[in-house]
């Protein structure tokens, strides 16, 4: 039986396109030579990383992207995640205010590497929250490119980041606290 009440429909990416099914994305970050290397191999120029209790935090500019021009990430391996603020060009409406990124983290000495598990989780501050890219993760684990142990990681960390984030009122600072994770972003 049908439902009697709309279901909402979370707006689509602005830049949504046909995904093909791809390997699991990893990217480097390298404090010793500030630098950080994106999933493509592009190595980047960093202009702060530093390590905190919770975890490792990185700010740096985004060359030749079209709608971001500035992004600060803090990488928490103990949850799996890369909490993100990113700054909009000049013009540009992301339509979120945090982007979380699934992900396994290790670190090989001072170097962090973290391999994307495709989910994704965008936050709009004191409004609601947004899982994306389960279509990817679904096509990643039927094409062999991840075993249903790591499917049911992505997914346990994804549904906690969410829970915890809606419990902390859509405030994705109020819920690195409850992480004991503070904020390293200054705005």
């Amino acid at each position: 039986m049908a439902a009697n009440h709309p279901v909402p429909v979370p707006m689509a990416r602005r830049d949504d396109v046909e995904h093909e099914v791809h390997a699991p994305k990893v990217e480097v970050f390298d404090p010793p030579s500030m630098t950080n290397t994106d999933p493509k191999g592009f190595v980047r120029r960093v202009d702060e990383y530093r390590e905190t209790p919770a975890g490792l935090y990185m700010a740096r500019a985004v060359d030749g992207h079209r709608r971001i021009a500035y992004f600060r990430s803090l990488l928490l391996p103990e949850h799996g995640l890369r909490v993100s603020r990113w700054t909009p060009r000049r013009g540009v409406d992301l339509g979120h205010d945090y982007y979380l990124d699934v992900v396994d983290i290790s670190t090989d000495g001072p170097v962090w590497r973290t391999v994307d598990l495709y989910l994704d989780v965008l936050v709009r501050r004191g409004r609601d929250a947004r899982v994306e890219d389960a279509d990817e993760l679904v096509a990643a684990h039927r094409a062999g490119l991840l075993d249903s142990s790591t499917v049911q990681r992505a997914m346990e960390r994804t549904f906690a980041a969410v829970d915890g984030i809606a419990h902390s009122g859509y405030d994705v600072d109020a819920w690195l606290v409850t992480l004991s994770a503070e904020p390293p972003w200054s705005d």
